[in-house]
């Protein structure tokens, strides 16, 4: 049997299903389900399937598959399977967000919501048609913790609202491009993808790949080694006793290019006193460092306590209750950086604490360079490359009945946004080629807001790809989750993952079970360019627009040449928007929201849920 049809599967609902998998060449196989027999016998290469008729949502049932051998597959559920693929903010796991919601992982019980999570592999080669592994694990405060956080919650509201089992078939990875989702045939139309995978399908060229890129890693990491002051037997500046009187100091959070120290790699030594009050002497501690840039390893009064390797996740650690005493103590972080700005982040928490009590560790810190190192270049990132990802995580999926996919994914290819207007349609349409079982509802997340805010308009690569993901709103049955009121401007990979689940279900409602009373975020219809303004009207306005934050609308730009654009006035007019700008005649293009992060864009329904991003230029 596949790895998808085992114990505990949910299968989908209301409608007839494949069932496959493989025996001997011509072996007689029959299923037993509910008092009935179904038989069929493999063909010549050993495959088989049988055809279910439609079942309605329930369980748990048993299925007994008979050839020379049996097999009973248990706790089997009908119900609505979705599938979720995308990027690390799809792949992103409750574990993550435990500080945000650990009220709701303490009360996930829910043997009616079950995920599977397809194994992260790629081949070139060849196309799959089973998996390397997996299981189908219900929803409880243990599980969940691997479950991705916006599929969960996408979930819980489905689940809730019909009270139906769902099933999550979670095929999702970090940094992964568009491309690497297509099969081979999907990237044809895009010459220089198509060209990149045949390259990659030359295992001696991966091979040789592979070779240089950690030859190159380990000779960097072995001369920073060998260089680093910080660590020789006779320094040790890791020491709980050592005397950093004379280091000099910088403020926390921040990054050193923008210090004395300048904009050097390699590894820098940070240490920080604190003092500790007699209550907390004998008591485990939480040690909160933000997020830094690149690598870190943390001390706490001489001894190890963490170590992170990247610069995405949290910095969260726990000092155990034998490690602080009362009065001085000190943090001692080493930090590797291989290339770019290394450092702090800003606007991320930085404390120790026990229970309740916390101390601030933002603020003056010692710090000494360790070893100044050329730049490291990066790997190759050989998985993201095309059709790597299909072949193996989507590929063997394509026998198993899914109501719909939701896709949170664009992150990576904001590098060359102006393909995803092709790449990301042509994804939609190659998988549903690939399942055969019609144009199912495809719902994706656009972008959220990040990086740093401006206040004049300017070009911008996020904007663009929103721009793309809006114009995919053409192919028949999609819907997008707009989300430019929930990211962080310092982090990729914002946290509030509820309302973006939350977005997401409201679209399924629409979509996938035609509710006419679900919530959309308004999305721009048409333009009338005017001698003197434009006026947009809006499809999903709800009960109306509003200004969600401040006095008047804006993010609003104009441009009379569709290339320098101004900021405008603009007002609500009923369901429509009038833009105008006193010193700027026949507007010929609209913008709204177009930067990386508009995060004081405020035109919003009723409902509270904020408008797409867009730009609209005069035909």
């Amino acid at each position: 049997m596949p790895k998808l049809i085992g114990n505990g599967a949910v299968l989908q609902r209301n409608t007839e299903l494949t069932l496959w998998g493989w025996a001997s060449p011509n072996e007689s196989v029959e299923l037993r389900f509910k008092g009935k027999a179904y038989t069929t016998t493999a063909d010549n290469q050993g495959n088989w399937r049988l055809l279910l008729p439609p079942q309605p949502a329930g369980g748990p049932f048993k299925m007994d598959f008979k050839g020379t051998n049996r097999i009973t597959v248990d706790n089997i559920l009908f119900g609505e399977v979705w599938l979720c693929s995308g990027q690390s903010n799809m792949e992103l796991t409750m574990s993550r967000l435990r500080d945000v919601y650990p009220d709701i992982i303490k009360s996930s019980e829910n043997s009616k919501i079950r995920q599977f999570l397809v194994p992260d592999k790629y081949d070139f080669n060849t196309a799959h048609t089973d998996l390397d592994s997996g299981s189908w694990m219900e929803a409880n405060p243990r599980n969940l913790l691997d479950f991705s956080g916006v599929a969960y919650f996408f979930a819980k509201d489905i689940f809730e609202r019909y009270q139906v089992p769902v099933g999550l078939i979670n095929a999702a990875l970090g940094g992964s491009p568009v491309e690497a989702w297509m099969s081979e045939e999907g990237l044809k139309n895009f010459p220089e993808a198509y060209e990149e995978l045949q390259r990659f399908k030359d295992e001696g060229f991966v091979a040789e790949i592979e070779k240089k890129d950690q030859k190159r890693q380990q000779e960097w990491f072995k001369k920073l080694e060998e260089e680093d002051e910080g660590l020789t037997p006779k320094s040790k500046w890791f020491s709980m006793d050592l005397d950093d009187s004379t280091w000099d100091a910088m403020n926390i959070p921040r990054f050193w290019a923008d210090s004395p120290l300048g904009n050097v790699n390699g590894v820098v030594w940070f240490r920080k006193h604190f003092v500790v009050p007699e209550a907390w002497v004998g008591k485990e501690a939480k040690l909160w460092l933000g997020r830094m840039v690149d690598q870190d390893h943390v001390y706490v009064n001489g001894t190890f306590v963490g170590t992170t390797g990247y610069q995405y996740p949290p910095r969260k650690y726990t000092v155990n209750d034998s490690l602080l005493k009362k009065g001085d103590n000190t943090i001692t972080i080493r930090l590797i950086n291989q290339q770019g700005k290394g450092g702090f982040i800003l606007d991320k928490p930085y404390f120790i604490s026990v229970g309740t009590d916390t101390i601030d560790l933002k603020g003056p810190w010692k710090y000494k360079l360790g070893a100044a190192m050329p730049p490291l270049e990066g790997p190759t990132f050989i998985r993201w490359k095309p059709g790597g990802l299909y072949n193996r995580m989507i590929s063997p999926l394509l026998n198993y009945k899914i109501k719909g996919v939701i896709w949170y994914q664009g992150e990576s290819n904001t590098n060359q946004p102006e393909r995803y207007f092709q790449t990301f349609p042509a994804l939609i349409q190659n998988w549903r080629s690939q399942w055969n079982i019609g144009d199912f509802p495809f719902l994706y997340v656009q972008l959220a807001n990040f990086m740093e805010e401006t206040n004049v308009p300017v070009e911008s690569a996020w904007a663009q790809l929103r721009q793309a993901q809006l114009n995919t709103l053409k192919v028949r049955n999609t819907g997008m989750a707009v989300i430019t009121d929930l990211g962080e401007w310092n982090d990729i990979h914002p946290l509030n993952k509820a309302d973006v689940g939350k977005r997401l279900a409201q679209l399924a409602y629409r979509l996938a079970y035609n509710e006419t009373d679900a919530r959309l975020s308004p999305i721009p219809k048409k333009a009338k360019f005017r001698t003197d303004h434009v006026s947009i009207a809006f499809d999903h306005v709800g009960s109306g627009l509003k200004i969600n934050h401040g006095d008047y609308l804006k993010t609003f730009e104009l441009s009379s040449d569709g290339k320098t654009f101004y900021r405008a006035r603009a007002e609500i007019r009923g369901k429509n928007i009038r833009v105008e700008n006193d010193k700027l005649k026949k507007p010929v293009a609209v913008r709204y929201a177009w930067s990386d992060n508009p995060a004081k864009a405020n035109l919003f329904s009723k409902e509270g849920l904020p408008a797409s991003p867009f730009e609209l230029r005069k035909e």
